[in-house]
């Protein structure tokens, strides 16, 4: 899924303004028919009918927009809740809603109010009041539209996820690496620094080894502490749990990244009790040969790592298709 289609939310003030100018131009230019009073009268209601039209269907427009978890994927709808403010981002949904409720009623509201009115300086007076009381709707939704906007810059860093395809987890502590290889595997350009926690969203690439186009998700560093993960630790078991098909442990064997080897081994062994994992020895240019020589089944190599990856997606295919077609006899007369 795509999320960087959804529109910024403008403010209440870019809002009213855009919307005032749009109806006030747009009505000014029209040519009406009658006496003066029903020009003016034709003039007003068209100023008040663009307004309220033009304010709901901006707000229509961005609920519209934001997606609704109960119709997500699993993994969206769970990522949606880690990485925001669930209730208050659903409150500020619904608080665009009433405000175009209250639109249309003050719209409703207004038109009859102008519909009676013959008096010339009354029109513009209704206007002008219907201005002012729409726009204390919109402003008392300012402090939801800025939330919006901060949840849509959010949405816009969270992965296009290709369902069906085979996907790679790289998993480890902060600043083992894993970025590195997700560049090395998948050609692409994900920010790297000599620092933890560099990566603080889910970063995705492909690769085609063989016409297989094969997932790789890069994670954020988890401190392995179930008890008290913070949002993006969340999101690397997120992956794990909801899409990982093989998880490649990033092991940093020189220690740089601030984690000790026997912290990483325990890390490594609980990933073992939970998916298929494979070792992948990062930095192999700080070790010595003596240290690779002590994890035998490990990777060191991305062209070798890519192999092995290439097997398993393979493995699975052919799985797949045995029982499907196991599947197939059983259901067969």
């Amino acid at each position: 899924m795509n999320f960087q289609t959804i529109p910024p939310v403008p403010l209440a003030k870019e809002l009213l303004n855009a919307t005032f100018r749009k109806s006030r131009e747009r009505a000014n230019v029209k040519k009406f028919s009658g006496e003066l009073w029903q020009r003016l009268q034709k003039r007003e209601l068209l100023k008040v009918d663009m307004a309220a039209g033009n304010l709901k269907e901006r707000l229509e427009r961005l609920v519209e927009r934001f997606p609704v978890a109960s119709q997500l994927p699993s993994f969206y709808a769970t990522l949606l809740k880690v990485t925001l403010d669930f209730p208050l981002f659903r409150k500020s949904l619904g608080a665009l809603r009433w405000a175009s409720l209250q639109i249309t009623v003050l719209q409703k509201h207004y038109v009859r109010k102008m519909s009676r009115e013959r008096n010339l300086k009354g029109f513009q007076g209704l206007t002008k009041e219907f201005y002012g009381r729409v726009s204390s709707v919109i402003k008392q939704v300012d402090p939801q539209l800025k939330e919006l906007e901060a949840a849509r810059k959010i949405l816009r860093t969270y992965p296009d996820i290709k369902e069906g395809l085979f996907t790679v987890c790289l998993y480890g502590f902060p600043n083992v690496g894993k970025t590195t290889l997700l560049n090395l595997l998948a050609k692409t350009k994900a920010k790297t620094a000599a620092y933890a926690f560099t990566t603080l969203t889910i970063n995705s690439g492909f690769m085609t080894l063989d016409g297989k186009t094969i997932q790789v998700l890069d994670v954020p560093g988890t401190l392995a502490r179930p008890d008290k993960m913070n949002p993006i630790e969340q999101q690397a078991e997120l992956v794990v749990q909801e899409l990982a098909d093989v998880i490649v442990f990033v092991l940093d064997l020189s220690e740089q990244c601030g984690y000790s080897l026997a912290r990483q081994e325990q890390l490594l062994a609980k990933a073992e009790k939970r998916k298929s994992v494979l070792l992948y020895v990062s930095k192999k240019d700080l070790l010595h040969k003596e240290q690779l020589a002590l994890y035998p089944h490990a990777y060191s190599e991305p062209e070798e790592l890519k192999q092995e990856i290439l097997r398993r997606a393979e493995q699975k295919e052919r799985d797949e298709k045995k029982s499907e077609e196991a599947i197939t006899e059983k259901d067969a007369p």
